[in-house]
């Protein structure tokens, strides 16, 4: 029983997955969504194809799909009220189920970025500081020199 549950807990997962690919765009969403869509989408894509031709009919699996397929759609305009096709729809969205965890996380990674960014940039600095020092020490550069350089790196005072 429990076995079988997870059995379809795990259908509804590949099958709303599938549907998210489906519509171009990205629509972020907590797994359990991905899931009920995919089960929801089954359930009634399902229900139409055995009303229609019966119970033994090949289109149950086709229509259990475009089911998952049409609540992503319907998600997407009615819930996070973006459009389904142009430049838009390819934009990350503002709204929706669980948008602020996945905005927390996104703006989390960019300030990562923009942290390891500027420790590049300083190191890169202070190699180059370092470096002119060398030439210095040297003997390559010239006091009036060096000192030139080093403000133009912004290292001098």
């Amino acid at each position: 029983m429990f076995g079988s549950i997870i059995l379809i807990m795990i259908f509804g997962f590949i099958t709303g997955g599938l549907a998210r690919l489906a519509v171009p765009g990205p629509d972020p969403m907590p797994a359990w969504l991905t899931v009920a869509i995919g089960l929801v989408g089954s359930a009634v894509g399902g229900g139409i194809a055995i009303a229609i031709w019966g119970r033994g009919t090949q289109a149950i699996g086709l229509l259990s799909f475009l089911g998952a397929v049409l609540l992503v759609v319907a998600y997407r305009r009615f819930v996070q009220k973006r459009p389904l096709t142009g430049p838009d729809a390819l934009k990350f969205p503002e709204r929706g189920i669980g948008i602020d965890k996945f905005q927390e996380r996104r703006h989390k990674m960019e300030d990562l970025v923009r942290q390891a960014q500027g420790a590049q940039a300083e190191s890169a600095a202070d190699s180059n500081l370092r470096k002119l020092s060398d030439l210095h020490d040297a003997g390559i550069l010239t006091d009036e020199e060096y000192e030139l350089k080093k403000s133009q790196l912004g290292g001098g005072a």
